[in-house]
């Protein structure tokens, strides 16, 4: 959720810097922002309630003091105890102001911690559990002599919950340390200096060679220094990751918003997740590493798919792929509910976690949970050294490149790509899909990026930026398809709802007479994916339906009667349904961005919303 930063320079200025890693963070929470830093051995805190522009401005009315400071973190904060004020903002300092603290997470038992806290007679300036927190290292820096590690990993003790914390100390021998228990924490070191980030993203611009702390971990770092000790304190070591990404993927390109950027990038997105991976002569996927082996995935006997929100309709749509191509059982399960009921998997349950970045707390602990009852696991993913990579047995990765816009839609994509590759192998693993059947499907994959790049012409944009302006104002909006394409209008309603604040429900179509039929009149509108398949009769009658009730109709997709008899379209170049998914919610991430921009919302960072939920 928050953002973290931290730099410590060998006698360099670091507050710029520490500013534009906020600014690359400012996806994971935007309710307010602040840093703490270190100026002639001693503590000073900058911190204001909103964006980062008041931040700047803060920093501003210091003249410049500042701008010479070489040590120091940052925080990005997505609320959770406590609103957007002054005085909840991070960082945190302890009562003599030894210490300063930046967190993500939740700290579950700080009720009980605060009233130890008041018995001591220590006051507490905020509503958060952060502060909290750093009172507590600050008791614990006595006892270890003034060494801020020990201080740190002897406070941890007392934690129950889910954390990643910066830690920054002055004195005659400054110290920052690190540590995580759940959310992400990733760290470099060079002779020049050392940063640490909530995402490597915020990092590339100082170093390539990346080290993700585990759970329990806590870390010292300085210029040339990282020393990585575990929760008894005994070093262990955590070996390097290289990230390759582009850093201009983190700026928008020209374009108005991340998001627009990114919904532009997919057809490219849809050939990375392709790129050597495709062998249309034997009409197979090929796959690094045993897990992807015949021999492997003819053990599978069923699939259990676990993902929270966008990444959740990417699964429903893997379980059509991957029952429909491979022969395959698969269950889907919100993570959130899987991980917290007594869940049955028979022998040979394959165990699938989706997840953006890899670090989404209930994903994680359905996934782990999955494998205390025997099954194996396998992830797609999109950010190479996540702790979701580094549990998983195997990982499809996304390719997908960077995404900093909180509604997800190239990630999305990806997903739906990778979801048809494994199908794919595991079809062919199983000797349900044959060579022929194969190649066919897959040469026509390769031709998707042509398609995209179809949907994303200034004539088709502009025509879903006239349907967006025509409809902004409708009571409401309901998505509706069936077999595969139904997923599709449950992200179709919920990209519109993430953006644009308007209400909207995605349906099976079959479902319209069980009780949604009751909501359409002249000012709900109805979007209805079609494409050309076994059920496009059926949903061309719900159509008819809608329409003979007065609520007007918008058909996204490839079946010309659907198209033909609805008020307003958007037509989808023809595909096999298998990948219609892919080529159907492009239309409708674009209608949502559209809708959102005509009602002035602030479309990358939605209110409430953050990137990367890595808490409960």
């Amino acid at each position: 959720m928050c953002g973290i930063v931290g730099a410590f320079l060998r006698g360099k200025p670091c507050l710029a810097a520490l500013v534009r890693g906020l600014r690359v963070l400012e996806y994971r929470g935007y309710d307010s922002v602040g840093v703490g830093v270190l100026q002639a051995g001693e503590l000073v805190v900058r911190r204001k309630a909103g964006r980062i522009e008041e931040l700047e401005r803060l920093l501003a009315a210091d003249a410049g003091a500042l701008d010479e400071v070489s040590v120091g973190i940052g925080h990005s904060r997505w609320a959770t105890h406590g609103p957007p004020t002054d005085e909840n903002a991070h960082p945190h300092c302890d009562w003599r102001g030894r210490i300063a603290l930046v967190h993500n997470g939740i700290i579950e038992n700080y009720q009980e911690l605060r009233a130890e806290l008041a018995l001591r007679k220590i006051p507490l300036r905020s509503q958060t559990d952060t502060e909290v927190l750093a009172h507590w290292i600050g008791i614990e820096l006595e006892g270890a002599g003034g060494d801020l590690a020990e201080a740190v990993r002897r406070a941890l003790l007392r934690v129950r919950g889910y954390y990643a914390i910066a830690v920054l100390s002055g004195g005659e021998r400054p110290q920052m340390v690190a540590s995580r228990e759940g959310p992400p924490l990733c760290l470099a070191s060079t002779p020049e200096g050392a940063w640490l980030a909530s995402d490597p993203l915020a990092l590339i611009e100082h170093a390539r060679d990346i080290v993700f702390l585990e759970d329990g971990d806590v870390a010292e770092l300085a210029p040339g220094k990282l020393v990585v000790r575990g929760r008894d304190g005994a070093l262990v070591a955590r070996e390097s990751v290289h990230v390759a990404w582009n850093a201009e993927a983190a700026d928008r390109g020209g374009f108005a918003h991340f998001m627009l950027k990114e919904i532009h990038e997919q057809p490219d997105v849809v050939a990375r997740g392709l790129f050597g991976r495709v062998d249309l002569e034997r009409g197979d996927v090929t796959l690094p590493g045993e897990f992807f082996s015949d021999a492997s995935l003819k053990q599978v006997t069923r699939v259990q798919i676990s993902a929270c929100g966008t990444a959740l309709h990417a699964g429903l749509v893997a379980r059509y792929l991957i029952e429909g191509l491979a022969g395959v059982p698969v269950d889907v399960d919100f993570a959130s509910e899987f991980r917290y009921r007594q869940p049955v998997l028979v022998p040979g349950t394959l165990a699938l976690g989706i997840s953006q970045s890899g670090e989404t707390a209930d994903t994680l602990a359905a996934l782990r949970l999955a494998r205390s009852l025997g099954c194996r696991q396998l992830s797609f993913c999109n950010a190479v050294g996540s702790t979701m990579v580094r549990e998983s047995e195997a990982t499809l990765l996304l390719e997908a490149g960077p995404e900093i816009g909180v509604a997800s839609t190239k990630a999305f994509v990806a997903m739906l790509v990778a979801a048809t590759l494994f199908a794919v192998r595991l079809g062919r693993a199983r000797a349900r899909l044959t060579r022929a059947a194969a190649s066919e499907l897959l040469g026509e994959l390769g031709r998707m990026r042509m398609n995209l790049e179809r949907l994303l012409t200034r004539e088709v944009v502009d025509k879903i930026r006239a349907l967006a302006e025509r409809h902004k104002d409708a009571r409401g909006f309901l998505f509706l398809a069936r077999g595969i394409n139904y997923p599709i209008a449950l992200e179709g309603a919920l990209k519109l709802k993430e953006i644009s604040y308007k209400h909207a429900e995605g349906y099976a179509a079959g479902e319209m007479k069980h009780g949604p039929i009751a909501m359409i009149d002249r000012d709900m509108t109805t979007v209805v994916i079609a494409s050309r398949d076994s059920v496009a009769s059926k949903v061309r009658s719900n159509i008819e339906q809608i329409r003979a009730r007065g609520g007007p109709v918008i058909c996204v997709g490839d079946d010309e009667e659907s198209l033909a008899v609805s008020d307003e379209r958007v037509v989808v170049p023809g595909l096999s349904p298998w990948l219609s998914p892919i080529a159907n919610v492009v239309p409708l991430q674009l209608f949502a961005y559209h809708v959102a921009l005509a009602r002035g919302c602030d479309i990358d960072k939605p209110r409430n919303l953050a990137k990367s939920v890595t808490v409960e």
